[in-house]
């Protein structure tokens, strides 16, 4: 058995190891690529000012959807505000968990969709949002909701959305600078007599394996990150309400709910507690959960039964 404390601590240094490497591997790549990208046109750089320029397109195209994040995707899933009157007890388990949380309230919205499923977003605790589908508000009691909301309270006081933004960001660069590099490769004949030159060459070589292949590594690794975030607010739930058979409770109905959600789609599917999608990948043994945005429900369950 672990306490809820070491329990979220754990988590916590697990999670930063894993952003730890991703931010080792995009830096290291980037620049790679870059230089690569620089012998490839004729001219000599430690591939900063290129990592830089992609960087800045990158942060561009990401600016407006972070900024704009709540507002997004609450239009993108039709939801509807929600008022202390007609929800509740989803108002007021939000109202006090957020003042045990020292949270400021969030801006409550309901999806009209018999699916169990909720999600939180904002760019940050000022400015964030807690969702919930009517279907599970009708299905879940008021300890099993407060596990849910606890959950989705965490990511916001956890800046998970801020987070997410930034290692998109860092997927961005990758993806770009090896578009570049592609591109440039496929379509012009470059300098020939750099290319030729030995170091040019090994540059160029080790370039354009790290475009084909750390674009797909990237995303692999922001899926990880996703996963061990969902740990994290788990343990914080718990740590919040001080209940964990409540979300246990909560997962477990969820886990047997097999409706999708409308609402939702590939671009928004991370955000929620649980895969809205209900799409599960054929692949197996050590593959079988790389592509997944969520955890396995089983082993964050088996995860909370260890909580004391």
């Amino acid at each position: 058995m672990q306490n809820v404390y070491e329990s979220v601590d754990a988590n916590k240094q697990k999670s930063w190891l894993v952003i730890g490497f991703f931010i080792t591997f995009v830096t290291v790549s980037a620049l790679l690529i870059a230089k690569g990208l620089a012998y490839y046109y004729g001219y000599e750089s430690t591939g900063l000012e290129i990592t830089g320029l992609a960087l800045v397109l990158s942060g561009l195209t990401s600016f407006a959807s972070y900024y704009f994040s709540d507002s997004i995707v609450l239009t993108l899933s039709s939801a509807k505000p929600a008022n202390r009157k007609d929800h509740f007890t989803f108002y007021t388990v939000s109202e006090n968990l957020s003042l045990a949380a020292g949270l400021p309230m969030p801006k409550l919205y309901v999806i009209e969709d018999t699916a169990l499923n909720a999600f939180a977003t904002g760019r940050d605790p000022k400015h964030a949002a807690v969702c919930a589908t009517s279907g599970l508000l009708a299905t879940l009691n008021r300890t099993e909701l407060e596990g849910v909301v606890g959950h989705e309270l965490s990511h916001i006081a956890n800046y998970d959305t801020r987070l997410m933004s930034l290692v998109t960001v860092m997927v961005g660069v990758i993806t770009l600078l090896g578009d570049w590099l592609l591109r440039a490769n496929w379509y012009s004949s470059g300098n020939r007599e750099n290319r030729s030159k030995s170091g040019g060459a090994v540059f160029m070589l080790v370039g354009l394996i790290l475009a084909i292949l750390s674009p797909i590594i990237a995303q692999l690794i922001q899926l990880a990150i996703s996963r061990r975030r969902e740990y994290l607010a788990d343990a914080s739930s718990v740590k919040l309400t001080r209940q964990p058979g409540g979300l246990i409770s909560a997962l477990t109905k969820l886990g047997q709910d097999r409706e999708p959600l409308e609402a939702a789609n590939k671009a928004t599917a991370h955000l929620y507690i649980v895969n809205p999608l209900k799409n599960h990948h054929d692949l197996i043994g050590l593959f079988s959960g790389l592509f997944n945005t969520h955890p396995p429900l089983s082993d964050r369950i088996k995860t909370l039964q260890q909580m004391q």
